[in-house]
């Protein structure tokens, strides 16, 4: 053979192993599903795989609601929640794709009333620092303005932005929060004069045909009853437990959707913006930006072991990493009771989309990396196994360490009377505490949830058991007193971080006596 003909044959066979496919065992996986459901006891659970731009499966398996025995079909609508965030980048880059901003534009130039703690950061910050988990504030810092299910409005939550004091300089560190995909959903609002809502359903989900999703629980028309509810594992036993799909999250996480309408999603992120019915939903230039590292953190030790993990990083609505030297994108997302997880392999035209109605994400991760296996030819592992034990074990250890620990030098508490009265946060609002037929209660006004009875710890210490158990919530108040000894301040945090999520986050509140 000539060189020339050498020279092309290498071509095409980089070509080919470039673009090369998965070779996915679809009945080997509703297996693996079957076993994972089981395993984790997951109530039901509904998953697509899209292959070389062919959906190779969409199926939904067990049962949406406990309570009413209705099985899960392809087309059951679940909250999506963070996975929400990839749309919300998507809708940005069409309207970049438009020329009405780019990622660069300063937030303020389109929200004049943003402000962050910060006015360097409040200046500086940009459409893409919003996208990039990189603002400087912490972990889940601010989420009480939305979760769970508040009543405050866009203009409130905007408005508490600049009480929230960073936990890092600006774009030094990554910190996932939810409010920066707030505060994008506006700027999509405000660029294109219709709601984030309207925006989504009439420029993204209804090109791409994904004709049962919607931009919020409420906008789910009252004929369609195909829709799951979230289960908490607690005593043994599964509890329904109803959210409305975090409609307050609003561009951080509010879609519901199903796996048949996701797969049109996929297909679209693999096809680089093009939908399947021939149209451009956005350039590839606009996803190489969508899809590049713009803040990294470190690959941890565990990772590398379980599959080579070295780097991980977060583009503009989704989580990248290297998997086994491949690059993967996904995204989780998570809701009391219900979870989901997105991925996608480029080089493998591969994607994968699992939703599910019980809050154990290590299910999902299993059925998830079974696919992997196939596609990309690995050693063969039993993951449901492997991270069930993993999975069980960690939650042994994190709800036998959950309880508080007995106080080293106990001290008594004052009179009921003096812990009374309300308490404000700058960014929250208020929290009133007062006294029922002889308890002390507490009470979160913006958040019919977060109600709940103080039990003495020690000295000016309580902890706060909240009405609702499935929360998971339980939280230390601790009361700072006037000489007078009337309650000045008071600080929370929660008892367990290992069983509290992150969104619960207590511990940025500054309570102050109201005057």
């Amino acid at each position: 053979m000539t060189f020339r003909k050498l020279a092309v044959a290498a071509a095409l066979l980089s070509s080919c192993s470039f673009y090369s496919y998965a070779d996915i065992d679809s009945k080997k996986i509703e297996k693996v599903i079957e076993t994972s459901m089981a395993r984790f006891d997951v109530p039901g659970m509904a998953v697509a795989i899209v292959e070389n731009d062919k959906v190779v499966l969409a199926k939904g398996f067990g049962i949406a609601n406990l309570d009413t025995g209705k099985k899960v079909n392809k087309d059951t609508l679940f909250g999506i929640a963070s996975n929400t965030k990839a749309f919300t980048a998507a809708a940005l880059a069409k309207l970049i794709d438009e020329g009405k901003l780019s990622w660069d534009d300063k937030v303020i130039d389109h929200l004049p009333e943003f402000r962050l703690y910060d006015p360097y950061v409040t200046r500086e910050m940009t459409i893409r620092d919003l996208l990039s988990h990189r603002s400087g504030l912490g972990l889940g810092q601010g989420d009480l303005m939305i979760w769970p299910d508040t009543d405050k409005s866009i203009e409130e939550i905007i408005a508490g932005l600049k009480y929230l004091k960073p936990a890092s300089s600006f774009r030094s560190k990554y910190a996932y929060n939810n409010l920066m995909f707030v505060t994008a959903g506006e700027v999509v609002a405000r660029v294109s004069g219709m709601s984030w809502n309207d925006y989504i359903e009439k420029n993204i989900l209804q090109p791409l045909d994904m004709k049962n999703s919607r931009a919020g629980f409420s906008r789910i028309p009252s004929s369609n009853k195909n829709w799951a509810t979230g289960h908490i594992p607690m005593d043994g036993q599964l509890h329904p437990f109803f959210v409305n799909y975090l409609e307050d999250f609003r561009g951080a996480g509010a879609i519901a959707s199903s796996v048949s309408d996701m797969s049109q999603w996929l297909r679209t992120q693999l096809a680089h913006g093009k939908m399947p019915n021939g149209q451009q939903l956005f350039t590839e230039k606009q996803q190489q930006q969508m899809w590049h590292p713009h803040i990294t953190s470190m690959a941890s030790k565990s990772a590398y072991e379980a599959y080579h993990q070295q780097f991980r990083g977060y583009g503009l609505g989704w989580s990248i990493e290297d998997f086994h030297g491949i690059k993967k994108l996904g995204h989780g997302g998570g809701i009391l009771g219900m979870v989901s997880q997105v991925t996608l392999v480029p080089e493998k035209n591969l994607g994968i989309v699992i939703l599910s109605n019980q809050q154990a994400f290590s299910a999902l991760s299993a059925v998830t990396y079974e696919v992997l296996e196939d596609a990309l030819d690995l050693e063969d592992k039993d993951w449901v196994e492997d991270l069930a034990k993993k999975h069980f074990e960690g939650k042994k250890e994190a709800y036998a360490n959950a309880k508080p620990e007995t106080p080293a030098d106990y001290q008594p508490k004052l009179p009921n009377i003096n812990y009374t009265g309300t308490l404000h946060d700058n960014w929250y609002g208020d929290v009133v505490i007062e006294e029922l037929n002889g308890q002390l209660r507490i009470d979160f006004t913006h958040t019919k949830r977060l109600k709940g009875q103080l039990e003495h710890y020690t000295g000016n210490t309580f902890i706060v058991k909240w009405d609702e158990k499935l929360l998971e919530a339980d939280a230390y108040i601790e009361f700072q007193m006037s000489p007078d000894n009337r309650v000045s301040s008071a600080k929370m945090r929660a008892v367990s971080t290992a069983v509290t999520d992150f969104s619960f986050d207590f511990r940025n509140l500054d309570l102050r006596a109201k005057k």
